[in-house]
């Protein structure tokens, strides 16, 4: 049955296609506070990873079985993905943007770890092409994307002084 594929990929699509108006509404609100975007250079490669990833699932995981263990961890890790969206609410921004004055934020998520948000990528890129038993993909994308994660959170920890 493909309709279970379908609605997981869809659903998560989806998901990413209505976050980045979200996004860029709230880069612009950011900037014209008088922040800065700090290391944009790498921001192309990310957009470029994440489209590949779910272009990859597009591709390789239709009428493949569904591990609904698997489903029940990417459910959890979407419940996680919330609480950070929520807990940052307009500074949250797919971009690394600075606003001086501006105090980090140390309440949600962010009371337990400095970067949640990049904790639930990583479980995304690696649970949601497993639910497929697509292991390859999910060892390929998160090995590139714990590249990418390298260089951005050592940018965003200079640029907040940490």
């Amino acid at each position: 049955m493909i309709w279970p594929t379908v609605a997981i990929l869809g659903f998560v699509t989806l998901q990413r296609l209505v976050e980045l108006p979200i996004a860029r509404a709230n880069t612009l609100r950011l900037l014209a506070a008088g922040g800065q975007e700090v290391a944009p250079g790498h921001y192309p490669f990310i957009v470029l990873l994440h489209a590949a990833w779910l272009a990859s699932l597009w591709l390789f995981a239709p009428g493949r079985p569904v591990s609904l263990p698997m489903v029940a961890l990417f459910l959890l890790v979407e419940g996680g993905r919330i609480w950070v969206l929520r807990t940052l609410g307009s500074r949250w921004t797919t971009r690394i943007i600075v606003v001086p004055g501006e105090k980090l934020v140390s309440a949600g998520p962010y009371r337990f770890v400095d970067h949640p948000n990049y904790l639930v990528v990583m479980a995304e890129i690696a649970i949601l092409p497993l639910i497929f038993g697509l292991w390859q993909v999910a060892l390929i994308f998160s090995l590139l994307n714990g590249g990418i994660l390298a260089v951005r959170i050592s940018a965003e920890n200079r640029a907040l002084g940490r």
